[in-house]
């Protein structure tokens, strides 16, 4: 019997969320490989401060964890691992202002894209995920 204290259509807006959340993910990671470059971002890096090589690994985390999110793929998990490279991006942004158009880029982007991830690893998984996290925030 279902629960009176639960939304029957919440797992498709969570859903709706972890699809769109992971392909803006997979967008942010593909800007620095198509528009950028990789050698563009890591020279990047090193111009604020971090080190270039590091560029590598954040693609890949931006690309492999975006599609695992779009697909449900320990999305809880993966959504909440990618919320530092967002952090460490909204940081280097932060002297901008707060609107993307801002020069240089503003720190709304970042900052929105680790709110979602926190979200959905608040959320769950949602509906048509292929596969489910383990629950590790307790119920309310």
């Amino acid at each position: 019997m279902p629960r009176p204290d639960i939304n029957p259509t919440a797992p498709y807006g969570i859903a709706l969320l972890r699809a769109s959340l992971g392909v803006m993910w997979i967008a942010h990671a593909l800007l620095k490989l198509f528009v950028f470059t990789l050698p563009g971002t890591a020279q990047f890096f090193e111009s604020v401060g971090y080190p270039g090589a590091l560029a590598y690994p954040v693609f890949a985390a931006e690309l492999l964890g975006g599609l695992a999110i779009l697909v449900g793929l320990y999305a809880r998990q993966v959504s909440l691992a990618l919320v530092p490279v967002m952090v460490a991006a909204a940081l280097v942004h932060l002297g901008n202002g707060w609107v993307f158009t801002s020069q240089g880029g503003g720190w709304e982007y970042p900052v929105f894209l680790a709110v979602a991830s926190v979200a959905l690893w608040l959320g769950g998984d949602g509906a048509w995920a292929l596969r489910r996290s383990q629950r590790f925030v307790p119920a309310l």
